[in-house]
């Protein structure tokens, strides 16, 4: 996997900031009473971790990189899934990375990159069509777990990429909700190239305009400029497995 570099594009930032506020405020504490629920004990998102785990962004692209070489050679360690772990994790969770991934069934997270229980956050929404809740769910890894690195993950063979295209250039309107996440692919739609080079083109265009509009937010900007966080946008392909940069 060639995502050895880590990058953050800002663009413009997505609107809204105070309801991006009260709805981390609201994960924070949902998080918190939902542990409290489960396990009888004190309220915590995160505690003192046992086992070392990548602090920087290199540190953590290493980490993927090495575990996507696993999954693609069919030697899975399948880590962090025994007793001590798991007990371990009942008290708080230090998660090396948010990844930002299509919902896809082909491309799960956990699974391409060989990790285990309580090593990444995922995110999964159909295109990484990026909303409050997304956008929600990807901060309070990093702002609450002091997670040092964000992946964008699209995948060779996107079908919601597929089907915003296919409106487009059809004009026809698609069922229910699945028309909002054409409208928000569209503005990445590559008409430069026809056919399935379109499309394909259109995947890696799509993957950028999420990384730069996630490396634009403000809190997350912040640490980008700091060195702390990293905003990288990879692809996985279904043929080979593979999962390199996108820049």
């Amino acid at each position: 996997m060639n995502i050895d570099s880590p990058a953050g594009s800002p663009q413009s930032p997505l609107p809204k900031p105070a309801r991006r506020l009260l709805l981390r405020s609201a994960l924070t504490g949902a998080a918190a009473v939902g542990t409290a629920l489960a396990v009888g004990a004190s309220p915590a998102s995160a505690s003192p971790r046992t086992r070392p785990r990548p602090t920087t962004p290199e540190e953590a692209l290493r980490t993927l990189a090495a575990g996507n070489a696993r999954w693609r050679t069919f030697r899975e360690k399948h880590p962090d899934e025994t007793r001590a772990v798991r007990e371990e994790l009942v008290s708080g969770q230090h998660p090396f990375a948010v990844v930002l991934s299509c919902v896809d069934s082909r491309v799960p997270p956990e699974l391409v990159f060989d990790q285990g229980l309580g090593d990444l956050i995922t995110v999964r929404s159909a295109g990484e069509v990026l909303d409050e809740a997304v956008l929600g769910s990807v901060a309070y890894g990093v702002l609450e777990l002091d997670i040092p690195l964000i992946l964008v993950l699209g995948h060779q063979s996107c079908g919601a990429v597929r089907a915003a295209v296919e409106s487009d250039e059809s004009g026809e309107r698609l069922p229910a909700h699945i028309q909002y996440l054409a409208d928000q692919i569209a503005p990445a739609i590559d008409h430069s190239k026809q056919g399935e080079e379109r499309i394909d083109a259109t995947i890696d265009a799509n993957i950028r305009r999420v990384r730069s509009r996630l490396a634009s937010e403000p809190d997350l900007a912040a640490r980008v400029s700091a060195g702390r966080l990293a905003v990288v946008g990879a692809r996985y392909e279904l043929t080979t497995q593979l999962v390199h940069r996108v820049d």
